[in-house]
């Protein structure tokens, strides 16, 4: 399941890069950074699934940076 929910956010993040790309629009850029930080998220808790807490740790610590940048972008 939680292979699922990282697959659907890396591709919505990759959807919004592309579309800035093609665009040269980038007022989407912080919704893919949010969505690559779920993306971390999700990854983490397969890691503390997993048993490997220190990148479990590393990942949700990495979320939390990309939640904030993405808080950021917004104002």
């Amino acid at each position: 399941m939680l292979t699922v929910f990282r697959f659907i956010f890396a591709t919505v993040a990759i959807l919004f890069a592309v579309y800035g790309l093609i665009t040269g629009d980038f007022k989407f850029q912080p919704y893919m950074v949010f969505f690559l930080g779920l993306m971390m998220l999700v990854m983490g808790l397969e890691e503390f699934k997993n048993e490997r807490k220190s990148y479990g740790v590393l990942l949700v610590i990495i979320f939390l940076l990309l939640l904030f940048v993405s808080v950021k972008g917004y104002y």
